[in-house]
C-alpha cells in the first residue's frame, strides 16, 4: 500500500519578521506502507496532532541567535512535538494501533521513526492526549522548571507571568496558584483578561495594548513588588519588571517572543539591570534540555493535579497539515488562548 504524505519543509532561512509561504513550503511526496521500508527497531506512523511552538522561530533563523538551538536544514522536514498512532513495526515493543509521543516529529501526514525516541500512551491513564502535547508536553515542562525548580515559590508571594493565556503562561500561573501564590498575568486583549480570571485562576490580570504604561500598570497590580516573574516577552516588560522587584526576587527566562522577529542589534535593551544588584536579584535563562533529569518527577507531579482537576488545559485547534504556516504565525500576535496544536487527521482522538 502507498500513501501520499504532505510535510512542510524550510525552503528558505527567515532573516526578520513572521515565516511566510517563501520559507515554508508544502511539499508531497509517496509513500509505501511496508515492513520492506523499515530500518530494524524503526516504526512507520501515521501523524495525528503536532504542537505549535515559538522557540521553532529560532531554528529557522538565517543565524544562530539567542536560543541557541541548531538550526533546520533546508529543503527538510520541519520537526516538532508530536503524537502519532504506529500503522507498522518493525520492534517488538510497539505494535499496530498503539499512539505514541515522538519529541521530534516532522510537521507531516506519515513518518518513519526509530522506536527508541517513542514513548507509548496509557490509553486507560485518564489523561486526555492533548494534554500530553500542552500540560505534560513542551509548555507545561517549561512552567513547571520556570515555576517550581528556579522560581521556588514561597505561598504569600507575589508572582507575575507575561504571555500569561499563552501555552506556557496558562500552566505558570496554575502551578503558581497551586503553591499559595498572588499571581498576576499580561496578556494582549481583554478577553485574555476575563479568560485568565474566569477560567484560569489568576488574581488579577492586565491587557498591555490598554494599560500601555507597564511601569504604571505594575506599580498598580503589584504594590507590595515582585518576587518572581516568568518570562516569555523580553524587552519593555522585563525592564518595566525590574523596577518593581523585591529583594531576593527570582526571574526566571522562559523565552522573549517580543524579540524572536527582529535581529538583536533592533531588539529592545534593557537599561536598569543595576536593579538586580541592589536587590540581588537572580536571572536565570533555561533550556529544557539541561533539566530532563526532572522529567518524571514533572510526569508525577503534573498528572497528579490532572486527574484531581486542579490543573485545566486550553487548546487551540488548526485543522489539516495545510493549516501550519498559519497556527505558526498566529503565535505572534494576540489571536490565540492557550496551547496552538494542529490536527492532523479529521479521525485523531483527543
Amino acid at each position: 500500500m502507498e500513501v501520499e504524505s504532505k510535510e512542510w519543509i524550510l525552503a528558505q532561512y527567515v532573516g526578520e519578521g513572521v515565516p511566510t509561504s517563501e520559507h515554508l513550503k508544502l511539499r508531497t511526496s509517496n509513500l509505501k506502507i511496508t515492513k520492506d521500508v523499515l530500518p530494524d527497531d524503526h516504526v512507520m506512523l501515521r501523524l495525528h496532532w503536532l504542537s505549535v511552538d515559538p522557540y521553532l522561530r529560532a531554528k529557522m533563523s538565517s543565524q544562530q541567535d539567542g536560543l541557541y538551538l541548531s538550526q533546520f536544514h533546508l529543503n527538510q522536514a520541519v520537526t516538532t512535538f508530536g503524537v502519532g498512532e504506529v500503522i507498522e513495526s518493525k520492534h517488538s515493543g510497539l505494535s499496530f494501533g498503539e499512539i505514541v509521543i515522538h519529541p521530534f516529529a516532522p510537521v507531516a501526514e506519515y513518518c518513519i521513526a526509530p522506536a527508541s525516541f517513542l514513548r507509548k500512551i496509557d490509553p486507560d491513564s485518564g489523561v486526555s492526549v492533548l494534554d500530553y502535547i500542552s500540560a505534560l508536553g513542551i509548555p507545561g515542562f517549561a512552567a513547571w522548571v520556570g515555576i517550581v525548580v528556579l522560581g521556588d515559590p514561597k505561598p504569600g508571594e507575589n508572582v507575575f507571568i507575561s504571555a500569561a493565556a499563552g501555552g506556557v503562561g496558562v500552566f505558570a500561573g496554575q502551578l503558581a496558584k497551586l503553591k499559595g501564590c498572588r499571581v498576576v498575568g499580561s496578556v494582549g486583549s481583554d478577553v485574555k483578561v476575563k479568560f485568565l480570571k474566569e477560567e484560569i485562576g489568576y488574581d488579577e490580570a492586565f491587557n498591555y495594548n490598554v494599560e500601555t504604561d507597564y511601569d504604571a500598570a505594575l506599580s498598580k497590580y503589584f504594590p507590595n513588588g515582585i518576587d518572581i516573574y516568568l518570562d516569555n516577552v523580553g524587552g519593555r516588560m522585563l525592564e518595566a519588571v525590574l523596577n518593581h522587584v523585591n529583594s531576593r526576587a527570582r526571574i526566571p527566562l522562559c523565552g522573549m517572543i517580543s524579540q524572536y522577529n527582529k535581529v538583536w542589534t533592533e531588539r529592545e535593551g534593557v537599561r536598569n539591570l543595576l536593579n538586580m544588584v541592589g536587590k540581588e536579584v537572580r536571572m536565570e535563562g533555561f533550556m529544557l534540555a539541561s533539566y530532563m533529569n526532572r522529567f518524571g518527577e514533572f510526569l508525577e507531579e503534573m498528572i497528579g493535579y490532572i486527574k484531581q482537576r486542579k490543573i485545566v488545559s486550553e487548546h487551540k485547534i488548526y485543522h489539516g497539515i495545510e493549516s501550519f504556516l498559519e497556527s505558526f504565525g498566529s503565535l505572534f500576535t494576540s489571536s490565540n488562548v492557550g496551547k496552538v496544536i494542529v490536527q492532523v487527521n479529521k479521525d485523531a482522538k483527543a
